[in-house]
């Protein structure tokens, strides 16, 4: 165990709307100083700034507006890195505020600025204090949560485990006898549909959410737990392991980092229809989308964007970036490679998506 990833929900860190718990906090802090000690690098996704400005206006339920949603998060995040700062201090840590953006990573080289960024801090021996830039970003504030947030910075980071701490004790079994599942071996949609959402009035995502980053944890061979984050000196008990809450446990065989961020990084630009023989080729033989393939095309890209690639059903099946314009491939749509030759004689490669470019979904 070398780097581990926490993820603190808003109920773990304040005792009500806008009031921090800074006993919470510095017991954290005196945790992630015993990890340092250790040798296990600790990076901390931590929610909370728009509880604490809604706190600061005396407000006593989540906005519905994005504008005052972001007011609320604009306010809140300096109060948020004071308190990790004030917690982390006495222990001669310091922290090191960095705000993403779904948007931001979809990009490749500021995706790589980040993880560079990351690594910097923790070889300057800081603690990364990472939150969503909800002030500025309208997707993540509206549809995103820190859950999902802490997966993709265990999958930025290459982490060895990903917490993540809330009021939520672990994924209940709630078809059968009602106590919490210690270990799931792989999320399936059996395992899928245990998942509840939330109704905090500060809280965004639920077991759902904690599932689905739970998934991408795990295709970044990473191992994810989901425990109470209120219990006594939670993170060293997962980190010396013993058994706890819910474990998920890591992909024996991870994707790569491309791959990784095709698959959970980024929105699809359109999509590309192909034929079945099309599918077989790329889900069983790992084959790169050939033109002969392709029988449709959705949506306005250009070559390099990601798009989606869909059967017949019209469902995602892969994903990856295409060497074409929308309307280039409505132009090679079931065309040979010698037709695609006299299109194009000078290319050398003739791919609609390449097999290294490309991540089954």
């Amino acid at each position: 165990m070398k780097r581990v990833v926490i993820k603190l929900g808003t109920g773990i860190l304040t005792t009500g709307i806008g009031k921090v718990d800074t006993d919470r906090i510095n017991a954290i802090c005196s945790q992630v100083e015993e990890l340092r000690k250790r040798g296990i690098e600790t990076l901390i996704v931590s929610s909370g700034a728009v509880g604490m400005g809604m706190g600061a206006l005396d407000l006593q339920s989540r906005p519905k507006t994005l504008a005052k949603q972001q007011a609320c998060a604009a306010i809140g995040q300096s109060r948020l890195i004071q308190c990790w700062q004030d917690g982390l201090q006495p222990h001669g840590l310091v922290a090191g505020q960095i705000l993403l953006t779904h948007e931001g990573l979809r990009i490749r080289n500021r995706y790589v600025n980040a993880k560079a960024t990351i690594e910097q801090l923790l070889a300057y021996g800081c603690v990364p204090i990472l939150n969503e830039n909800d002030s500025v970003s309208n997707f993540e504030i509206r549809f995103g949560n820190n859950d999902l947030l802490g997966a993709m910075v265990a999958s930025l980071s290459d982490a060895d485990q990903y917490q993540i701490l809330s009021t939520a004790p672990g994924l209940i079994d709630m078809d059968g006898d009602g106590q919490i599942i210690p270990v799931v071996e792989e999320i399936t949609p059996e395992i899928q549909s245990l998942a509840k959402g939330t109704n905090s009035p500060t809280a965004v995502g639920g077991m759902v959410s904690k599932l689905e980053a739970a998934k991408l944890a795990a295709e970044s061979g990473c191992e994810t737990f989901i425990a109470d984050g209120s219990d006594e000196n939670i993170i060293l008990r997962i980190i010396d392991g013993e058994t706890i809450g819910t474990r998920f446990k890591a992909s024996a065989s991870p994707m790569g980092s491309k791959k990784r961020w095709l698959a959970y990084f980024q929105r699809a630009s359109g999509s590309i229809e192909i034929d079945q023989g099309a599918c077989n080729a790329i889900i069983q033989r790992g084959s790169s989308l050939l033109a002969a393939g392709i029988t449709g095309v959705q949506g306005h890209f250009k070559a390099g964007d990601v798009v989606d690639i869909v059967n017949t059903k019209g469902e995602a099946i892969a994903r990856g970036e295409t060497s074409f314009s929308n309307s280039e491939i409505e132009t090679i749509a079931n065309k040979g490679a010698e037709e695609l030759n006299e299109l194009y004689p000078d290319r050398k490669r003739l791919e609609a998506v390449h097999r290294d470019a490309l991540v089954l979904l």
